[in-house]
């Protein structure tokens, strides 16, 4: 397969099996350039990318455009908060601006589910998803299974546990899509009443007891409390939940066996997880990191070079 099924990368649960192959493939390559003494490559002259951010982020924002960057695209950023959205202005309006310079590609987070889905039925450009809401945030998970691939060797058969804010988290339903896409056994660890209810409906177990959901698995993926997304709160104080669900070393020392930590950021230090584990040679955030760029070239050169054949 040498190319993508979808021209939009818009949550992972459009996403095939081989479509999952031919990106952590594309990554494998870029990987290796910005490997290298020189990191750019002239991929994506003739393009031009909008990063559009409805909400705050510096870690995706940045990777996107190191990554747009990295293949010698022309990029374009907005940052909603001093825009005319403040004045009123309609997320059309706005992209249809912004795509009357001539944009062929918006990589956009938006506070609202399903933005990027409308925008793809509204506007001639290929959107990608950095986050809608607490829906999805498709290329957060790819990096997640991409990184353990690189650390295990493979996906399929391993037991991967995401603890935390679950309902809150666009970054556990993606994880979920695709390590079960991709043969992975998934389970849940965090207070019940941030467990959505569904989520057994999607093949995930949910394991309320930390120490347990750590010794069945094989990587350990921690998230963070979305405080800013809570308008009530969901559990007593942040030190009873660190005492139930927070990852420290003498809790990691305590297994049987070791294994992998990760975390999608900002860290919350001495709240899911302590400086210790965080800096340790069990964690590969920093990889992830790293791994973030690669794959966001990749969907973006893959997603690019759709363009350019219409």
């Amino acid at each position: 397969m040498s190319e993508l099924s979808v021209d939009h990368l818009l949550g992972i649960k459009y996403l095939t099996k081989e479509d999952i192959a031919l990106i952590f493939q594309t990554a494998d390559h870029f990987k290796e350039v910005i490997n290298r003494p020189i990191k750019k490559v002239p991929s994506l002259r003739d393009i031009t990318i909008a990063n559009l951010f409805f909400e705050n982020s510096t870690r995706t924002r940045l990777s996107f455009e190191l990554a747009e960057k990295r293949l010698s695209a022309d990029v374009v950023n907005f940052s909603a908060s001093s825009s005319s959205v403040t004045k009123g202005e309609t997320l059309i309006d706005t992209v249809n601006n912004i795509l009357s310079m001539k944009v062929d590609m918006v990589v956009m987070r938006h506070p609202n589910p399903g933005a990027g889905i409308f925008l793809s039925r509204h506007v001639n450009a290929s959107i990608i998803n950095a986050g809608d809401g607490a829906h999805e945030h498709p290329t957060q998970a790819l990096l997640d299974c991409y990184s353990i691939r690189e650390k295990l060797g493979e996906i399929e058969g391993k037991k991967v546990v995401i603890v935390g804010d679950i309902l809150h988290s666009r970054v556990a339903l993606s994880n979920i899509f695709a390590l079960k896409l991709l043969g992975a056994q998934v389970k849940v660890c965090g207070p019940y009443t941030l467990i959505p209810k569904h989520i057994r409906s999607l093949g995930v177990e949910v394991e309320p007891n930390l120490k347990n959901a750590l010794e069945w698995c094989d990587v350990a993926n921690m998230l963070r409390v979305q405080h800013e997304r809570m308008d009530i709160s969901y559990f007593p104080s942040t030190r009873e939940y660190v005492q139930l669900f927070g990852l420290n070393r003498q809790l990691l020392d305590s297994l049987n066996k070791k294994i992998v930590v990760m975390h999608p950021g900002p860290i919350n230090r001495g709240v899911e997880i302590t400086s210790d584990v965080a800096d340790s040679d069990q964690a590969i955030i920093l990889d992830q990191v790293q791994n973030g760029v690669a794959i966001r070239m990749a969907v973006i050169y893959l997603l690019a070079s759709k363009i350019k054949q219409v």
